[in-house]
């Protein structure tokens, strides 16, 4: 890597000692020596093994459950239904006061997923839970299931969250996130040359080669430790708290190391219901998800549209961008509401455009609930972004990186989330990036720079 110290270099400090200086990873010795200790790598006296019976159907309501046959069968020590979470509803992000709490630990009359956790057996073995899990007999009463956003947001569409009311998540902007600018019509009134195209995504797994999962053991006192894999430490401790009706000092939960997250293992999902098994039973509980399970179960990258309509002059100037995106959350909130947001201040992308109209929706649908990937909210949205930016170079017959140049935006230019740039370096970034492809632009685009002055 070539550091270039020749930009900024009015404000660049290079006497810093750790900032841009090559430091080895603490952990790195641990990886390649095979040293790295994992949750699972903990192993108790008479641990228990969780496995969860879940629900075969997207959307339905649960008429009865039979536990009878599963806790005669050999090695079950405990079956564990909603009536024993003492906080059953929960969402991730009600500890920054995002709700409401819409998501049950295990199903409690209905379950609006296919793979939800609807009991839960902890046994002497993994197979004998297994076996048991197995023998619970769920009644269910099969309802109409919606996996569409467009569908879902149809007037008469089955209802999927009753904790909300609607099929999509209401904000305090109504019934969508809302970004307003300048004025948009008249931008495109004005405009050379108008498009609008529609750009979607399909929902995303992580597939981490460790799969989620915690080992639980009690210490006494009422005070349990928690080995987990989880990347919210906080989070999943504060969470885990709540729906266990717990002061969070009994609760010590040891993580750090992951075998592959990329924001999958941001949910709470597993902790709490461990806890409680090992709670209720005194001894060490082991949940771990299968590779089916992971694959399944564990909330994916959200399935995403886009539409964006933008104006464009024939010099290369865009005068105003209207973007709609849509976020399938699943059937649970989980991080997505924050993902949408996300979505709506970043849809301008890059771009200095002085009129913006912006709508995200967060949709539920009777789909696996989505949550955290690298960027959520965001790295779909840049796709579609740099994507029409291409088309629209092509439309007016300007070359792409230039037409980049004519928008970008620079230091003191307002957002249209009317927040000012700073220390934007778009201009020398795509400088160098030019010169690194060999993609040549015209000599007043390399004299550019993001600050005002030197433009």
């Amino acid at each position: 890597m070539e550091l270039r110290k020749n930009y900024f270099a009015d404000v660049r400090k290079d006497d810093l000692h750790e900032i841009g200086q090559p430091r080895p990873r603490s952990d790195s010795p641990g990886h390649v020596t095979g040293k790295t200790a994992y949750f699972a790598d903990r192993n108790f006296p008479g641990m228990l093994h969780l496995k969860m019976v879940r629900s075969p159907h997207h959307h339905a309501r649960i008429r009865s459950i039979d536990t009878s046959e599963a806790e005669k069968h050999p090695g079950v020590v405990r079956v564990l239904t909603a009536k024993d979470v003492p906080h059953n509803v929960y969402t991730i992000l009600i500890l920054i006061q995002i709700g409401p709490e819409d998501e049950t630990v295990l199903a409690d009359g209905k379950v609006r997923w296919k793979g939800e956790a609807v009991v839960a057996v902890l046994a002497e073995t993994e197979r004998a839970a297994q076996e048991a899990a197995a023998k619970v007999k769920v009644d269910y009463e099969v309802l109409p299931a919606v996996f569409d956003m467009e569908e879902a947001l149809k007037p008469g569409a089955p209802l999927v969250n009753e904790y909300h009311g609607q099929n999509y998540y209401l904000y305090d902007s109504g019934e969508c996130r809302k970004v307003r600018f300048g004025d948009v019509e008249a931008g495109f009134a004005g405009a050379d040359h108008v498009l609008e195209q529609s750009y979607q995504s399909s929902p995303i797994e992580h597939a981490p080669t460790e799969t989620t999962g915690c080992v639980v053991a009690p210490e006494g006192n009422d005070r349990f430790t928690c080995y987990t894999n989880t990347q919210a430490m906080f989070f999943t401790l504060d969470n885990a708290s709540i729906i266990l009706q717990m002061p969070g000092s009994k609760l010590h939960f040891v993580g750090g190391t992951v075998g592959g997250g990329f924001g999958g293992k941001v949910d709470v999902i597993v902790e709490p219901i461990a806890i409680l098994g090992a709670k209720l039973t005194g001894r060490p509980v082991s949940f771990v998800y299968s590779r089916e399970e992971e694959m399944q179960i564990s909330s994916p990258r959200a399935a995403e549209q886009v539409v964006i309509k933008d104006g464009v002059m024939k010099d290369g100037r865009i005068v105003a961008r209207k973007v709609t995106g849509y976020t399938d959350a699943g059937a649970y909130s989980r991080h997505s509401p924050y993902g949408a947001q996300k979505g709506a201040g970043h849809y301008p992308g890059p771009y200095t455009i002085p009129n913006v109209w912006i709508d995200t929706y967060c949709v539920y649908t009777n789909r696996t609930p989505s949550s955290a990937m690298r960027g959520f909210g965001v790295t779909i949205g840049d796709f579609a972004l740099e994507v029409q930016m291409d088309k629209l170079a092509r439309l007016i017959g300007m070359d792409p990186l230039e037409f980049r140049f004519i928008n970008a935006y620079r230091d003191g230019d307002m957002k249209a989330h009317r927040q000012p740039t700073e220390g934007a370096a778009l201009i020398e970034c795509m400088q160098e990036a030019s010169r690194a492809a060999n993609w040549p632009v015209a000599e007043k685009y390399m004299a550019m720079s993001s600050y005002r002055k030197g433009a």
